[in-house]
């Protein structure tokens, strides 16, 4: 019952918000410089479980139109929701007349601190970057020119069909090679871990916030796991 009372009362709260945001006028901003790639391929299915806990854009409304947006311009997750244009100047590879689309931020673009920000680390703050969906950057420019390395010191994954009381207070990963590296929470379910693990099995120890038991789950991703997929683990809390 005591659930009940709680989903009513965020229900109601919810409302009164869209009330009062809907009697605000919107002011667009003014155009200032920033920096474009893209992520995933024509299908934008990379986007699928953004940060920012959408979930499927694609049928929440978002369509491909969609970017993973720089801490600095994400701003710990207030700049979700948020909608930007975007237009191609001052390179071969914009289209003629420099098109301009609006895309709305969906996920975090996370900073790569082992590379220089002008060569790899293209998230790092303080630049303000959009990792737009491929199919919204070939609307401004030639794919060609948003081509850049993937980053492969941050992982991100999701803790789901949680036993027990269901929640989860801390998140552990362990690579074969590797002793146990604390993650840290980013997003509803998400937990990220800013390490280079490709090539390693993947372990992780998962901490109750409610009882604090905590399950070893050992092994739960083989060295050749892939982004974007589920692993199932043999354990839960009970």
């Amino acid at each position: 019952m005591a659930f009940s009372k709680v989903l009513l009362i965020l229900s109601t709260f919810l409302r009164m918000v869209t009330i009062a945001i809907a009697k605000q006028k919107f002011q667009a901003s003014q155009w200032s410089l920033a920096h474009a790639t893209f992520y995933g391929d024509e299908s934008a299915s990379a986007t699928v479980g953004g940060a920012c806990g959408y979930g499927n854009p694609f049928s929440n409304g978002y369509g491909t139109n969609t970017a993973a947006l720089s801490s600095t311009l994400l701003n710990d997750g207030y700049g979700c929701g948020t909608c930007y244009q975007i237009r191609c100047t001052g390179s071969t590879a914009c289209y003629g007349g420099s098109p301009i689309i609006a895309v709305t931020a969906t996920n975090l673009c996370p900073p790569n601190w082992a590379q220089d920000s002008n060569n790899g680390g293209w998230c790092n703050p303080p630049r303000a970057h959009s990792d737009m969906s491929k199919p919204a950057f070939m609307k401004i420019a030639e794919w060609r020119a948003g081509i850049i390395p993937g980053n492969a010191y941050w992982l991100l994954v999701y803790v789901m069909n949680v036993g027990g009381g269901g929640d989860v207070g801390s998140v552990w990963v362990k690579g074969s090679n590797t002793g146990w590296i604390s993650m840290t929470h980013n997003w509803g379910v998400s937990y990220q871990a800013f390490t280079a693990l490709a090539g390693q099995s993947l372990s992780f120890k998962i901490t109750s916030y409610a009882t604090r038991d905590t399950v070893v789950a050992w092994h739960v991703a083989p060295p050749d796991w892939s982004v974007g997929l589920t692993y199932d683990a043999s354990v839960n809390f009970y």
